[in-house]
Order: C-alpha cells, then structure tokens, then sequence
C-alpha cells in the first residue's frame, strides 16, 4: 500500500497539536501499534516545536510543511521550515544541547526523534531553513484480513 498527504501550517504553538492528531490519524489507516502511534506523534511534537522555536524563532507568522509517505508499513515524515536554518547540525542533535537555554528548553528534541525513529536525517541551511526527515518500519497489528 502506498499513500501520501502533505499539511501546511502557521507556525504558531497551537497548531502542533493539529500536526499531531493529523499524522497520527493518517498512520492509523495501516493499523500500528499503540506505542507507534505515541511515538509518531511524540517526534511531530518535538519536530514542529523545534520549527517554531528555533527555525522562526517564535514567530507566527511563518509556515511549515509536514509530508507523509506511506509505502509497505514504513513511514517517511518530513517537517520543512523556511526559518534561519541550523549552524552546525551534529552539535545540535547532541543530548542536552540547546540555543535558547533562557528558555529553558531540554535539549532533547533530537535525542528523542533519533529514540522513537528507525532513522532520522536533517537537512539545514543558514537563512533557507531546515528539513528533518524521520522514517519508521511499522509493525502489522491486524490478525484478520
């Protein structure tokens, strides 16, 4: 089976909960496991956030992409700003790093993404923005066909 859906958004903080509801909904179509389903929301949350918080810094009025792919139980989910991009992308996926410690951010965001994902790559350049894309090998919960 394959299927594809793209969402655009503003970046505003309210709009990670309809990222989330909305890739969650889109995966549950080739039934995934409970933990799956938490974990592909969890790394949208974290990726949207980063978007908000760090690609535009806050503002809202700027816009992201969220596209899914789903081919043969493996999803591919790719979060694009257009914010100011991300300087040295190893130091940034470090645990514990971040660049807004007054905001007392954890620095975890990418630790968790690379936890809950099978892959994880990022894409980044200086005032162009930053593409983050993250793949999962999903397992087959449905007994009966």
């Amino acid at each position: 089976m394959k299927n594809q859906m793209q969402i655009t958004f503003l970046s505003k903080s309210e709009n990670e909960s309809f990222a989330r509801a909305t890739v969650g909904a889109f995966v549950a179509q080739i039934d995934p496991t409970l933990d799956e389903v938490t974990e592909i929301k969890t790394v949208i949350s974290e990726a949207v956030t980063n978007a908000i918080i760090h690609g535009y810094e806050n503002r809202s009025d700027e816009w992201i992409v969220i596209d899914c792919l789903l081919e043969n139980d493996e999803i591919t989910i790719k979060i694009i700003d257009e914010g100011i991009g991300i300087d040295n992308i190893a130091i940034a996926m470090e645990p514990l790093f971040t660049s807004k410690e007054h905001l007392d951010r954890s620095g975890m965001g990418f630790t968790i993404m690379e936890t809950f994902m099978d892959g994880i790559q990022v894409e980044s350049e200086i005032g162009k923005g930053t593409t983050v894309i993250l793949k999962k090998q999903l397992v087959k919960t449905t007994v009966f066909q």
